[in-house]
């Protein structure tokens, strides 16, 4: 049976995450030249996760993105030169089920034929303190984009980066799962999706 996505980073999506990592940048005011780009960072792949986890008539299931990348610039002192764009391959969604993951891609759900990517721009990020940081950005999906607040955790060593983050989205918003799915009867508008970044300065 077909599953709903949250992303990017980015992330993932994105989302969301991501996923990847959401993280933003502060509009320049009116008559000031905008802030320089922040420090660059190179997604390391093989070590980072896009997530989602939902159900289906009351079972819980998992599934997840093999492939997505992100272009993301971040300093803790220089937010407003932060930002990230995550692009995630809706194709390369996987969960486990062979009846399930070859409805994915169909017109109800993905309809990877017309929309093959999701993707999150971030917009703007606040530091919580205590290494929690909230990223705000617009996630475009299946030709609706909708903003996205995304709440995450980043711990900086030397030239490596680690950000885990969670996101619950609507699925419904975004017109994923139609017909006998549109609903939430059977599988929750609610999907949650989980990003674990790991990235490395340039």
């Amino acid at each position: 049976m077909p599953s709903p996505i949250r992303l990017s980073t980015a992330l993932g999506l994105a989302f969301a995450l991501a996923a990847a990592s959401p993280l933003a940048a502060a509009p320049a005011s009116a008559g000031k030249a905008a802030p320089a780009d922040a420090r660059s960072w190179t997604l390391d792949k093989t070590a980072s996760r896009l997530r989602f986890r939902s159900a289906f008539a009351g079972t819980a299931f998992e599934g997840g993105f093999s492939r997505f990348d992100a272009q993301i610039n971040f300093d803790p002192k220089n937010l407003a030169g932060s930002r990230a764009v995550v692009t995630v391959d809706l194709a390369s969604a996987a969960t486990g089920d062979a009846d399930r993951d070859q409805t994915l891609p169909t017109a109800d759900w993905f309809n990877t034929a017309k929309f093959p990517r999701a993707t999150f721009t971030s917009t703007a990020i606040r530091d919580l303190g205590g290494g929690r940081y909230q990223a705000s950005g617009n996630l475009s999906l299946k030709g609706v984009t909708k903003p996205v607040t995304l709440p995450f955790t980043l711990q900086i060593q030397g030239n490596t980066a680690r950000m885990n983050g969670q996101v619950v989205i609507n699925r419904s918003q975004f017109g994923v799962g139609q017909g006998q799915f549109a609903g939430a009867d059977t599988i929750p508008h609610e999907v949650t999706v989980t990003i674990a970044v790991l990235a490395r300065a340039r």
